[in-house]
This record gives structure tokens, C-alpha cells and sequence, in this order.
């Protein structure tokens, strides 16, 4: 029942109706203890009858009471009166943001004047944990003297539902999320989490800004459609149109920040509002003198001038960091080039940069790392977030690669080819797959992938592999390792290691319904990728870029360097820590680079460094023996790959081990220090040989076509890795002199 003026409320005198809603009707009171205006909401007669509802109901208005902002509704009482509810806020004069929308888009610099006002209240109350659940332009209020404030923080649990007539927010929220499957939210302005029903945290109202964004950009909401199911299939299936076609004043980092609040994983958002506020207040003071103008559309192709400027300066410290660098190019022939240094994840103690992968749209980076409990899984970090985030169900994982699309990750674990959808975080087992050496995936859905030196392919829903039968024969005993799928979706490339020859390798194209292959690049040290009209590889340890044609499978032009002394794989088939996609460029330099020198240094057990070994050198695969007198060691020869040396640590002086122009890496020593077992590629991959330590005739232990590494030698068991795609283990029974397996 609507109070006349005069009524009172408590100790409230109501003065005149402000308007109704779903929860009751608000009016405009006089406070006479304190002599000020206020407005008192007075909840419906339904709220009483549920005591649950009403204790929820003084939790909630107690919360937001707590939030003292500028940008939220000051809340200052609540309380019951002749069988009502209410809550006492300040008195507002202005408009909602509804109301104001309703004359069009907001000018860009007042939306985002206001997004940062929006940003700013909703990370306060984040703070102190309180999620609002149902932000739309209803709820937002804009007054006279310029401030935003966030209207009922915390109440739209209480909101019965209602029959759906229309779309957009005319479709009010629905019981708290306390009961699983109970949509919660306004139609058109929920999270995908609200749309399905399952318990949501801030991330949700931040997928709600960026609806309230878009919306004051554009003038129109990014979901809404005919109806309420084709709304709530947009949420969580469609991308809202792009904006830049709708106003092309639209500065880029404006449209990045509404991009990346509007994605469908709340872990592909803004990680917290306080990112997502500074984010804005950096496109104001950066943009502010320019009026928030735009820069010109990016071209569809990369030229040499803006691969010149793509080159990425800076060392990163080995085991810690990827560089990412982000082409843009201008039509005024100007080069805006974005460069940023990827950290790995808290707590982790291996991470795997050699088989990173950019997704296909450039906006993230995937890559496998090991974790100080031991496990190794997927992390994925958005190149616009801070921090990576783990990918649950892929423990165990290596080497991912993208779909298509960009939802999905393949990868191997176990011997397996997997895959997992990112949205429902489950993985699934597609086929076997031993001794994996890179993957790749089409728009159709076919997946190409390296198992035990030879190309397959396998739909991406599972089943049988095939052979990829006309390329695996086009010669006998070679190793067909990191394939990469062409624009068309029907050719690859791929790198075939040959039979050890320092000439046989060779980057090679081929379709996969065919039994022809081209010679793309002979003597190529790397896995190859393809990116707007460039092949990307490795010369020794130099990035490169060379332009290509895709269609003939022909190169032409001079190579590009683009980045020094990127890492190289220190086992197994030679692969680059690279990874090329639109126009973003993802490397790491560290050990295992030439030109990146190491020093041999002895710590004490508080970590001080106490004394140094021989010279500044590419060094790698460090052994102590067993005694601790002497240490074997990888060290990179320009000229000859890797070979094994050993120091003699009381004098620091360095004896060579080995000199096969094959790589020589890693070793272990005998429990009595008289053996040496090392693993050696001198037949295209790597065997285990036997020396002794004092030197002699190098005897082989162990050779086939799989590759293999001597992990430790105790007095009777010698372990080995056999491949570099799992946990797979090769033990033998040996002696302390050469054994046999």
C-alpha cells in the first residue's frame, strides 16, 4: 500500500513517492533527528513472511552500510514498522543510468569517467567481500554534480521471481544463490556463471561492468536479443558486436578493457577490480591529452619495418620469464610495437618455455610448468592479466597447442594425446600417443601430431590415428617432429631431422590428404612457424623471419632477425623457445643459448657465494661425482654443438670429454665415479654411451629409434628417460663397469 505524505516511518516523515520497484516503493523522507533528507525503501508484505529471507535481508543491508565510497549508496538505518521492512539511504538528485541511456550513448570520455567511478565503488566493496550479483544500468545512479553511485549492494538476493515477458533488464533477479541451479542476475547484464546457475564471486560483476560499458559506449546492450532463451544463449555462446564498426572514435585500449571484462571464463577477466580501475585510469591519463581519440585499424599483413621493430631488447634470468612482443602496423607507417616480460607462476620450479604456444586470436599464452608438490600441469596467462592461471584436469601435461578457436587445449600426458575444453575444464583422451614431438589443430578439427618420430592425424573428437602414410615413407629411418598447420587447413609444415647428417635436416611442407612433401628450408636447427606471410625459425639460436608463401610452399626474400639468443631444447629433436600467432611474438632467452654465458659458482648452505669454477661459458646438465672432486658438464661449441667436459673442482681446470660434432648431453656418473653414461644424438637421436672417466672408446649401452637420457646410476639400477613427452622410465641392471640392457 503507497503511504500518503505525512505517514511516518519509524521515526521517518515521508514527504513524497520517489518511484516502485520489484523490492517495494522508495519515497523521499525527512530525518528529524539529524534535520536531513533521506529516502526509505519499504519493502514488500512477502519479505516478512520468510524469516530466512529477513535475516539475509539485515545481513545484506548491514554489509552495505559497511561500505563507506563516494561511488556507493550511503545506506544509514533499517528497521520494521507496522508490519513493514525498510532500509534508509542518502537522497539522491539525478538520473539512473537507465534514464540516461535513454537519449543514446554516452560521449567516450564521460563512459569512461564513469567506468572508473563504476570500477573504483566496486572494488571497494570487493574488498570487503561483497558481491553485488545484479548490476545493470537500473542500478546505477548518476547525480547532478557528476558522481556515479551504485545503487543496492547486496539486495538483489531477495527478489522473487517473475514471469519473463521481455528481454534486456526488464527481467529482475531470482533467488539467492544458495540454491543450486537458481539463476541469480538480470537478463541481459549476467555473468555466463549467473546464466548457468552455479555460485559466482566478483568476477561476475565484472562481466556485468562490462555490459554497463559497452552499453554507455554504444547506446546499445551488448546481449540483448528476441527472447529470453536467445539472450541467455548470446551470454554464454555469442560476442556482443564489435564496437569499433559501431563508433569508430573508440580509442583500442578502451575496446580491450570492455573485450576482456565480457569473457565467458571468469579467468580470462580482470583477476580484480583494482586491475580493471587502473586499467582505466591508465587509458585516461594516457589518452587524456588526445581527447581519448583512436588510433588507425591495424593493417591484415606484417611488413619488415614493423618486424624490425619487433625486436625485443632486455635479458630474461633463466627459468623465470617469457618475452612477449605485439606487432601493430599503421597505415601512416608508423610502428607501435608492445613488449612485455612473462613471469612463471608462484611456487613453481620448472617451467617448460621451449613448447609455450600463443593462442591463435594472440591474446594468451600456454605453457606447462612443474609445481614444488611435484606436479606438472597447463597454465595459461592472458597476456592483459598479471598473474597465469593453472588449468585443471591436466596434470601431468606438455607440450599444448591451440584449437582453432581458441577454447580448447591439446597435449600430452602419460603417452596420451588430450584435450580440454576451457570452459568445463574436463579433459578428455583422444588417442595414444608415446614419445610425442609437437601438435597441431584445424578449423576442421583434425589434429596432426608427432608420435614416436612420425605424423599422424586424429580427429579432435577422438578415435583411431592415422598415419599420415605418403609423408612418413618419403625417406626411411627420418624423424617427423613439430607439425604446424597452414592458413588453409589442409598443409603443414614440419621439421624432419634426417638420419644425423648435419645437412639432412630440412623444413618441409606438405598436405596431409597427400602423399607429395616440398622442401621448404634445408639445414633448419628449429620447429617452424607460420604468421602473416612469414616463416619464423631458428639459425643456431637466432630468431628469424622470412617472408613465405603459403600457397606454393616457397620462400622468398631475406630473412628478418628478430630476436638473439633465443633458448634451444637441450635433449631431444631441436625446438625453439618460440611461438608466433596474429601478430604477437612469444620467446624466451636463457640458458641453452649460445652468446648467453653462465658461470660455475660454489654457495655455501646460506646461499653465499664462496668461489668460482673456470670460465663464463654456455654451460648446462652440471653433475658432481660421486666423490665431489670432479663435475661433468654440457658446454655449447658454436661449431660442434655440445660436449661434455669435466672439471677438476680443487684446481678448476677443464678436460674435454667428448667431441662428437653430434650433441652430447646429459650424464651421470657411476657410484665408484669410474663410468660415465651420457646420452649422445650422433644417429638423429639420442642413444646412451658408456666411457670411463679417465677417458677411453666411447661404448654404446643402449640405441633404437626412441630418444633417451640417463637420469641416475646407483650401485645395480641405471634410469633413464625415454622420451620427452611423459613419465616414462627405462631401467636396466648394471654393473660398475659397461653393462649390457
Amino acid at each position: 500500500m503507497a503511504l500518503a505524505t505525512g505517514a511516518h516511518v519509524g521515526p521517518y516523515e515521508i514527504t513524497a513517492p520517489i518511484g516502485a520497484g520489484a523490492m517495494g516503493e522508495v519515497y523521499r523522507a525527512s530525518d528529524p533527528r539529524l534535520g536531513r533528507e533521506v529516502a526509505v525503501k519499504v519493502l514488500k508484505t512477502a519479505f516478512l513472511e520468510n524469516r530466512d529471507r529477513l535475516t539475509r535481508f539485515e545481513q545484506e543491508a548491514r554489509a552495505a552500510a559497511a561500505l563507506n565510497h563516494a561511488n556507493i549508496l550511503a545506506v544509514y538505518d533499517i528497521g520494521y514498522d507496522a508490519g513493514s521492512a525498510y532500509i534508509v539511504s542518502e537522497l539522491l538528485d539525478g538520473q539512473t543510468l537507465r534514464d540516461r541511456l535513454a537519449d543514446g550513448a554516452l560521449t567516450v570520455r564521460k563512459a569512461v569517467e564513469y567506468a572508473v567511478q563504476l570500477a573504483n565503488g566496486l572494488a571497494a566493496a570487493h574488498e570487503k567481500g561483497i558481491v553485488h550479483r545484479d548490476l545493470k544500468p537500473e542500478n546505477i545512479f548518476l547525480t547532478t554534480a557528476g558522481t556515479l553511485k551504485i545503487l543496492d549492494f547486496g539486495l538483489a538476493k531477495l527478489v522473487e521471481p517473475t514471469p519473463v515477458g521481455d528481454v534486456g533488464s526488464l527481467v529482475p533477479t531470482t533467488p539467492p544463490g544458495t540454491q543450486p541451479g537458481l539463476v541469480l542476475g538480470t537478463l541481459g547484464y549476467m555473468s555466463p556463471e549467473q546464466v548457468r546457475g552455479i555460485p559466482v564471486d566478483y568476477r561476475s560483476d565484472i562481466f556485468s561492468f562490462g555490459a554497463v560499458f559497452y552499453e554507455m559506449l554504444t547506446g546499445a546492450p551488448a546481449f540483448r536479443r528476441d527472447t529470453p532463451a536467445d539472450t541467455m544463449s548470446a551470454i554464454l555462446k555469442e560476442q556482443p558486436e564489435p564496437i569499433v564498426p559501431r563508433v569508430r572514435h573508440i580509442p583500442p585500449g578502451v575496446v580491450r578493457i570492455v573485450e576482456r571484462c565480457l569473457e565467458k571464463l571468469p579467468h580470462m577477466r580482470f583477476q580484480s577490480t583494482l586491475d580493471l580501475a587502473f586499467a582505466l585510469h591508465g587509458v585516461l591519463s594516457s589518452e587524456s591529452e588526445v581527447g581519448l581519440a583512436a588510433a588507425p585499424a591495424p593493417s591484415p599483413a606484417w611488413s619488415v619495418r614493423s618486424l624490425w621493430a619487433a625486436i625485443a631488447v632486455g635479458t630474461l634470468a633463466a627459468l623465470s620469464a617469457f618475452a612477449v612482443t605485439v606487432y601493430v602496423r599503421r597505415p601512416a607507417d608508423t610502428d607501435l610495437l608492445v613488449k612485455l616480460n612473462v613471469t612463471a607462476p608462484a611456487g613453481t620450479v620448472q617451467t617448460d618455455a621451449t613448447t609455450m604456444r600463443v593462442s591463435p586470436d594472440g591474446t594468451r599464452l600456454a605453457f606447462s610448468a612443474v609445481t614444488a608438490d611435484g606436479v606438472r600441469r597447463l597454465w595459461v596467462r592472458p597476456l592483459n592479466a598479471v598473474e597465469p592461471f593453472p588449468v585443471l584436469d591436466t596434470e601431468g601435461a606438455t607440450q599444448p597447442f591451440w584449437s582453432a578457436d581458441g577454447r580448447s587445449l591439446g597435449f600430452f600426458a602419460g603417452g596420451q594425446l588430450k584435450r580440454i575444453d576451457l570452459m568445463s575444464a574436463t579433459a578428455t583422451t583422444l588417442c595414444s600417443a608415446p614419445q610425442a614431438s609437437g601438435a597441431t589443430w584445424n578449423a576442421q578439427d583434425v589434429i596432426v601430431f608427432s608420435s614416436q618420430g612420425q605424423l599422424h592425424r586424429v580427429s579432435a573428437a577422438g578415435g583411431a590415428a592415422q598415419l599420415l602414410v605418403g609423408v612418413n615413407g618419403a625417406r626411411q629411418g627420418a624423424t617427423l617432429v613439430y607439425p604446424t598447420f597452414l592458413p588453409d587447413g589442409r598443409h603443414i609444415l614440419y621439421l624432419d631431422t634426417g638420419n644425423g647428417g648435419v645437412d639432412d635436416a630440412a623444413i618441409y611442407g606438405a598436405a596431409i590428404d597427400s602423399p607429395d612433401r616440398t622442401i621448404v628450408l634445408r639445414s633448419a636447427s628449429s620447429n617452424p612457424w607460420y604468421s602473416r606471410g612469414y616463416l619464423f625459425f631458428l639459425r643456431d639460436t637466432t630468431l628469424v623471419a622470412q617472408p613465405f608463401d603459403p600457397d606454393r610452399l616457397a620462400l622468398g626474400g631475406s630473412a628478418v632477425p628478430m630476436a638473439e639468443q633465443v633458448q634451444r631444447t637441450s635433449v631431444g629433436a631441436p625446438s625453439g623457445a618460440f611461438s608466433v600467432s596474429d601478430r604477437v611474438l612469444a620467446y624466451r632467452i636463457g640458458v641453452g643459448a649460445r652468446g648467453f654465458p653462465t658461470q660455475l659458482t660454489w654457495f655455501d648452505r646460506t646461499g653465499k657465494a664462496v668461489a668460482t669454477i673456470g670460465d663464463r661459458a654456455d654451460y648446462g646438465d652440471l653433475e658432481l661425482s660421486p666423490d665431489g672432486s670432479r663435475a661433468i658438464v654440457s658446454e655449447l661449441d658454436p661449431g660442434t654443438g655440445r660436449d661434455l667436459w669435466i672439471f677438476d673442482l680443487g684446481r678448476g681446470i677443464p678436460t674435454r670429454f667428448t667431441s662428437d660434432p653430434a650433441d652430447d648431453e646429459p650424464a651421470v656418473w657411476s657410484p665408484d665415479g669410474s663410468q660415465i653414461i651420457f646420452g649422445s644424438r650422433r644417429k638423429g637421436h639420442f642413444d646412451l654411451y658408456q666411457k670411463a672417466s679417465n677417458g677411453g672408446v666411447d661404448q654404446e649401452v643402449f640405441a633404437d629409434n626412441r630418444d633417451k637420457w640417463p637420469m641416475s646410476w646407483s650401485s645395480t639400477v641405471l634410469s633413464a628417460r625415454i622420451d620427452a613427452s611423459g613419465p616414462t622410465r627405462w631401467a636396466t641392471r648394471v654393473s660398475k663397469a659397461r653393462s649390457s640392457p
